[in-house]
């Protein structure tokens, strides 16, 4: 596909728990034939930036201002003052862009999206599913404890919240900052799958 496209595209997917962003995401970079990123973004990233893995995944999307937007307009001027989550933001998002400019590829969360804001090829999703259908999926695929899983799925996605909302000065999952929303609950996984292929294809060939 990256042939006939010409340009690297970038779908990044952001996603409630339970609601199947990640296979969502995973069956699309299969179907398109490129790759995908999820966890696998934080071994890239700390090869590249020297950070060891298990500090970058302590501080997976996670936080403790919003400086996101001087680094997209390129007005960051660095230096070693930066505390540490910042250090470990920085070091994804500049994974994150050389991906961008390396190949087409599906990225999940980590604000790929409005790191790649000015990016006319990439494509920014969002997955959401009724509450019902994100308990079932959380406890039969995630094994989380059935008696814990509202609490779990508020506290993972208020985290995803709180990150999205922290380092963009934007609103995690509101609709005016995606190209594409999908109820997977309506759509099914594979649903989701052929639409976001679809909206893919259709930009590829304008």
């Amino acid at each position: 596909m990256n042939k006939r496209m010409g340009n690297n595209f970038i779908i990044n997917i952001g996603r409630q728990l339970g609601s199947g962003g990640r296979e969502i995401g995973e069956k699309l970079a299969a179907r398109l034939g490129i790759d995908f990123y999820d966890k696998e973004l934080i071994t890239l990233a700390a090869k590249q930036s020297g950070f060891s893995e298990e500090i970058l995944k302590e501080n997976d999307e996670n936080h403790n201002g919003s400086f996101l937007y001087s680094l997209v307009m390129g007005t960051y001027t660095g230096g070693n003052n930066l505390p540490l989550n910042h250090k470990l933001f920085l070091a994804q998002f500049d994974t994150i862009k050389s991906l961008a400019e390396e190949k087409s590829c599906v990225i999940i969360g980590r604000c790929a999206d409005y790191a790649l804001e000015y990016n006319p090829n990439c494509i920014k999703v969002f997955i959401h599913a009724d509450l019902d259908s994100r308990i079932k999926r959380a406890v039969g695929e995630y094994g989380v404890d059935p008696d814990k899983v509202e609490e779990t799925i508020k506290k993972i996605d208020k985290k995803r919240e709180s990150y999205y909302n922290f380092y963009t000065g934007k609103k995690w999952g509101h609709m005016e900052n995606y190209d594409l929303t999908i109820n997977s609950t309506v759509s099914g996984i594979d649903g989701a799958v052929k639409i976001i292929a679809d909206l893919v294809r259709e930009k590829m060939n304008k």
